[in-house]
């Protein structure tokens, strides 16, 4: 999908459909009123008669309206004006988008920051361009009779006013998110039979032939085990799938510049190992490598942006399968930084991956390091599917991921990490256990990984609640590229 930015006055575009919104009580917004006058006051007419009340989220579609060029006209509810905020914003930009991709329409213009949806236009321009995206995604490739692609192919944002530098620059950056997005569900949807180790690496190293700033190296057992990454490699032994640990370099900035390094789990599939899980929904264990698929999805947005910083992007990836060799509960290991390990659930394997990967990242001596894992159920309990979980051992670096998640409605909510916790990781054999019981089992997951990340500032994002749907809507979000990128894009716009 195509997005744009012009100036322009409703009555005089030609294109499938034209967008305009309805206040409660029947006020029209800018746009809307020049279109009603262009049209005989047909709009009003409309509202007059009680089919367009204004209702935030609410739509009307009205077809070849005399004194317009446009083959539609979609009235759009916004609510009362006191009553528009984020959340609000964002549900009638979705309802909306929802309304176009309904029609045969395949261009669009809208009129989304004339009176601003609720926020300032750049950030409406970014939750209408990922609306519109979201709604024209199919997942259903692998079906022998594929759905229709999206008809809508392009949509430009319209303003009663010549669009600034920086409204057109907050479109073209987040069609490049979209397409990251794009690639994070792609992958994330994909079977396990399919979305191996081995593929996943083939997608890194196809990034990198896509994106000359990109450089991809893809590390075997072999080097794993010479680098003594023996809590990855425990996790990897029940299976027949080779483990790969991947690192992407991009280099968008000058080499004397530290990297962000985002370090992404990728299971590409989980059973659970020796402590195998329930059968119910064992299926959406699959989506156990978004953390790595949106750091491929990240990678591939800022590379598009051509974004000036620099970026690791560190993926260990393997399956968790119950195998005769698998690792056993009670095994010890020891772990690339030299600590042991007593794996008291072998289903709590995304924290052995990531520990030694974390470790391993260290390498490219980072500025900051953000790892992404959907790491524990009981972050869905605690935050359900709206937050993603983060820890962060430096408030700094906390508050930043804070404000891109709000600011690309990508958000976080910051969990305790306090040394109160560590306690529960105690063991009578080794260093530390992998789990610490069922209490706070989310922030003992966190306690774990920040025993390898003193070295560096660090933040945690548990996206176990936030990567994919279940139910009728089953699925990858592509959560969280958005905060992500707009992270980066914060990032680079500081140096």
């Amino acid at each position: 999908m195509e997005f744009s930015i012009k100036q322009g006055s409703p009555e005089k575009l030609k294109c499938g459909c034209v967008v305009v919104g309805v206040y409660e009580g029947g006020k029209l917004s800018k746009a809307g009123q020049l279109l009603d006058k262009a049209t005989g006051h047909s709009l009003s007419d409309v509202i007059a008669r009680g089919d367009m009340t204004g209702k935030s989220a609410s739509t009307l579609l009205l077809h070849k309206l005399a004194g317009a060029s446009a083959e539609r006209v979609l009235l759009v509810g916004l609510g009362k004006p006191a009553e528009l905020n984020n959340r609000t914003s964002v549900d009638i930009l979705r309802a909306a988008c929802s309304a176009l991709h309904a029609t045969s329409a395949k261009d669009a213009a809208l009129f989304v920051t004339d009176d601003g949806v609720g926020k300032d236009a750049g950030w409406v321009l970014k939750q209408a361009v990922l609306a519109a995206a979201d709604g024209a995604y199919r997942a259903d490739s692998l079906k022998s009779k594929p759905s229709k692609p999206a008809t809508l192919k392009q949509v430009t944002f319209i303003t009663l006013e010549k669009p600034n530098a920086e409204l057109k620059k907050a479109v073209a950056q987040t069609a490049a998110v979209t397409h990251g997005m794009e690639l994070t569900k792609d992958l994330a949807n994909l079977p396990g039979n399919i979305c191996t180790p081995a593929y996943l690496a083939a997608k890194a190293l196809a990034l990198g032939k896509a994106h000359k700033k990109i450089k991809t190296t893809v590390l075997e057992k072999k080097d794993m085990e010479k680098l003594g990454m023996g809590s990855f490699l425990s996790v990897t032994r029940g299976s027949a799938q080779p483990p790969k640990l991947i690192a992407l370099e991009y280099n968008g900035a000058a080499k004397t510049q530290k990297p962000i390094a985002l370090v992404g789990k990728g299971i590409t599939f989980d059973t659970g190992g020796i402590s195998l899980k329930p059968g119910s929904d064992m299926d959406e264990m699959k989506y156990d490598m978004c953390g790595a698929a949106s750091v491929l999805g990240t990678l591939q947005a800022i590379a598009e942006m051509e974004l000036p910083i620099n970026v690791v992007g560190v993926i260990p990836t393997c399956e968790n399968m119950p195998g005769s060799t698998a690792t056993k509960p009670g095994d010890i290991v020891t772990s690339m930084s030299g600590q042991t390990i007593e794996i008291l659930n072998t289903d709590a394997e995304g924290r052995l991956i990531l520990c030694d990967a974390l470790t391993y990242t260290a390498k490219f001596k980072p500025d900051a390091v953000i790892d992404i894992a959907t790491l524990t159920g009981a972050c869905v309990i605690a935050l359900g599917h709206v937050a993603s979980g983060m820890f962060a051992n430096d408030d700094k670096l906390a508050k930043e991921l804070v404000g891109a998640g709000e600011q690309s409605h990508d958000r976080v909510w910051q969990l305790p990490l306090w040394d109160d916790y560590q306690p529960l990781l105690d063991s009578n054999f080794a260093d530390m256990a992998n789990i610490g019981g069922r209490a706070g089992g989310t922030i003992t997951a966190a306690c774990f990984l920040s025993r390898f990340t003193k070295d560096y500032r660090w933040a945690h994002l548990d996206i176990a609640g936030t990567a994919n749907l279940s139910g009728k809507n089953k699925g990858a979000t592509g959560r969280p590229v958005p905060l992500l990128t707009q992270f980066l894009i914060d990032r680079s716009a500081r140096k």
